[in-house]
């Protein structure tokens, strides 16, 4: 599927591939923002919508080869021959799954804070929880639905991330599907190794990206880096955001062509 998404021309004529920026699971388009308004300064801008999240269609599917072929086709549609993929959490693993599907549309790729490996473990059942009970209370605004969600999350930066998809009493994911394809999200399928360097950025304080996962990272991406930030955690973006686009810009200018 065509993905709904967000294009900004770069600020200044020049040379470099567009940016392609890729939400995580319960994000949508607006969640890499911060990295949007410092990249585009010198980048095309690209942001979307993940299946079954924000404004795109929703799909019964949530396998990472469907979700790499949503971005195939969002590319073709934006007339993108090649381009820059930065991918966080369950959108880094998309883009890294699209290096197996159409490796000659990649030009350089950075992956936040997760690993290509199936962790097999729920992190966000509280989040379910959390989600299920805003529905089931009736709230009707974002002001209602906090406190409800309260009473399952502590962390107030989570709750107002969730918040973020709740409009006029809807949430804009599709949570039957996001619940039903769980096992998905979480899991992975190894690629063929990507012989090009790529960048992994993790949180120091993060359980995403661990040396335990080093072996299983390098065989599938041997030319890979990775970048801790300290004192963050899986949301390293919105919480170090400065240290993150350095890191990313950093990586852009030693891979120039």
């Amino acid at each position: 599927m065509k993905l709904n998404s967000r294009a900004q021309s770069a600020q200044s004529p020049n040379n470099n591939s567009p940016i392609v920026l890729v939400h995580g699971l319960f994000g949508s388009l607006d969640n890499l923002g911060v990295l949007a308004r410092d990249l585009v300064a010198d980048h095309s801008i690209l942001q979307v919508d993940m299946r079954n999240h924000g404004l795109s269609e929703r799909s019964p599917e949530m396998t990472y080869r469907a979700m790499a072929q949503d971005l195939l086709e969002t590319l073709d549609a934006n007339g993108i021959e090649k381009a820059t993929l930065i991918g966080h959490s369950m959108g880094g693993k998309a883009v890294m799954a699209l290096t197996a599907l159409a490796p000659e549309r990649i030009d350089k790729l950075v992956v936040i804070d997760v690993a290509p490996v199936d962790y097999d473990v729920r992190r966000h059942d509280e989040i379910f929880a959390a989600i299920n009970a805003v529905t089931e209370a009736g709230a009707a605004t974002r002001q209602q639905a906090a406190p409800v969600m309260r009473e399952y999350l502590d962390e107030e930066g989570v709750i107002q991330f969730l918040l973020k998809s709740f409009v006029d009493g809807e949430w804009r994911f599709n949570v039957p599907v996001l619940w039903d394809q769980y096992a998905e999200i979480v899991g992975w399928d190894p690629v063929t190794a990507w012989p090009h360097p790529t960048l992994f950025i993790r949180g120091g304080n993060s359980p995403y990206v661990t040396d335990a996962y080093r072996d299983t990272l390098l065989a599938q991406f041997p030319q890979a880096r990775a970048h801790v930030i300290a004192g963050a955690g899986h949301w390293v973006h919105a919480e170090k955001p400065e240290a993150v686009l350095r890191a990313i810009r950093r990586y852009l200018a030693d891979n120039a062509i």
